[in-house]
């Protein structure tokens, strides 16, 4: 099994920046891609970007294109979502999720409880 638990939320006014983490514990997450996903209140749960053991990264451009960015440290099995110029639409619980590389589908992974982000204007 694998537990992931994301810290760094809080309330930050436009403009602003955040930076969420995920540390994972219970196994080594080699071959596991590592992601970040968010649902705002009456919305479904949306991609965010994602960063595979290797280093690609992939991000949903129209959202946060130019804006966040992911990275990850293996050894410590922690992945990092730095948001800057954040805005009131970015408010939303952020979650963190792991798959395994051969599995494209997130929803097999694990995901953590999520943490929330507020963004007042």
């Amino acid at each position: 099994q694998v537990q992931l638990v994301e810290s760094g939320g809080g309330l930050v006014q436009a403009g602003g920046s955040l930076r969420l983490s995920c540390a994972a514990s219970g196994r080594t997450l080699s071959s596991y891609a590592m992601g970040w996903f968010r649902q705002a209140p009456g919305k479904e749960r949306e991609f965010v970007a994602s960063n595979t053991w290797s280093g690609i990264r992939a991000f949903n451009a129209d959202s946060v294109k130019g804006r966040f960015t992911i990275s990850r440290d293996n050894a410590k099995n922690t992945v990092l979502l730095q948001m800057n110029s954040l805005k009131p639409e970015d408010t939303a619980v952020y979650y963190c999720a792991a798959r395994k590389s051969d599995d494209l589908r997130w929803t097999n992974g694990y995901w953590g409880q999520g943490t929330q982000v507020t963004v007042s204007s």
